[in-house]
C-alpha cells in the first residue's frame, strides 16, 4: 500500500460511509491532496443515516460529495440490507462472537471499490482511499491488506489504466491500526467526529449494544477523549 508523504499531489477519490474510520480517512486526504473527492454509497443500508450525517460532514468541511445509488437489499444476506435479520446485540464486546458477522453485507468493499475505480476513472484519479482496518473487526473479509492489494490488481486490469503508465493505486492506511489509534490520528489532523454515526440499528443516537456501538465506545475510551458524537447529542438535548 502507497503512503504518500511531503508535498500535496494533485487528486484522490475517498469511500467515505461518514463512520469513524472514513472520517479519518477523509482528514487525512485532505492533509495529502490539492482536491479530494469523496463518494457516499446508498447502498438500502438499515442505517441510512449514515448518508445524511455524510453529507453533513462533507458540507462543513466544503465539500461536494458524488453519491451513488445501487440496492443490495436485492442481494440480501446481511442485517444490514435484509430487515428479516436481527442486527445481534450484546451488553460487552467480549461477547462478540467469532466468524463471519451477521453485519457483513457480500463483497460490499469490493462492489464499492469497482464503482469507486469506475468514477475515479472518469474522472481521471488514481488514487482510492479507504479507512479499511482488521484490528479491532477481523472478522470482515473485505477490510485486509491482501484483499486491498488482490482489487488493486483487478482494477488495474480491467480499466483503461492496463493501457496506461499511471495505475489506480488503494490507499489504506490504517491497516495495522486499532480503532482508538485511528481517532487519535484523526484528532491529531483536527478531525471533527460530530456527525459520525456507526450504529448498525439505523439511529442518529448509538443503540450501545450492537457491535459497531459497543467497539465505538470502547475505541473513544482508549483514546481518553469524549465522543463528538455524543458531546453534540447531549449538547443538542438528544440525549
Amino acid at each position: 500500500m502507497y503512503q504518500s508523504k511531503g508535498r500535496k499531489v494533485a487528486r484522490c477519490l475517498v469511500l467515505f460511509s461518514g463512520g469513524i474510520d472514513s472520517t479519518t480517512a477523509l482528514y487525512w486526504a485532505l492533509k495529502r491532496y490539492q482536491q479530494v473527492q469523496p463518494v457516499i454509497f446508498d447502498y438500502g443500508q438499515r442505517h441510512r443515516v449514515e448518508i445524511k450525517m455524510a453529507k453533513k460532514t462533507c458540507q462543513r468541511l466544503g465539500l461536494e460529495p458524488k453519491i451513488i445509488k445501487i440496492d443490495l437489499r436485492q442481494i440480501g444476506g446481511s442485517a444490514l440490507t435484509d430487515e428479516k435479520i436481527k442486527v445481534p446485540e450484546f451488553k460487552k464486546t467480549g461477547q462478540i462472537k467469532e466468524g463471519l458477522p451477521a453485519t457483513y453485507v457480500p463483497f460490499r468493499n469490493g462492489i464499492f471499490i469497482a464503482l469507486g475505480a469506475a468514477l475515479a476513472e472518469t474522472l481521471n484519479l488514481s488514487d482510492l482511499i479507504c479507512g479499511f482496518n482488521v484490528i479491532d473487526s477481523p472478522d470482515y473479509p473485505d477490510t485486509t491488506r491482501s484483499f486491498a492489494r488482490a482489487m488493486e490488481k483487478a482494477i488495474n486490469e480491467g480499466t483503461g489504466a492496463r493501457f496506461k503508465p499511471e495505475k489506480f493505486r488503494i490507499i489504506a492506511p490504517f491497516l495495522s491500526l486499532k480503532k482508538s489509534e485511528i481517532i487519535r490520528l484523526g484528532l491529531s489532523l483536527g478531525a471533527d467526529y460530530s456527525y459520525s454515526v456507526s450504529c448498525y440499528a439505523g439511529r442518529e443516537i448509538p443503540c450501545g449494544e450492537c457491535s459497531s456501538c459497543l467497539l465505538r465506545a470502547q475505541a473513544w475510551r482508549e483514546a481518553e477523549e469524549e465522543d463528538h458524537l455524543v458531546r453534540r447529542l447531549k449538547k443538542e438535548g438528544k440525549i
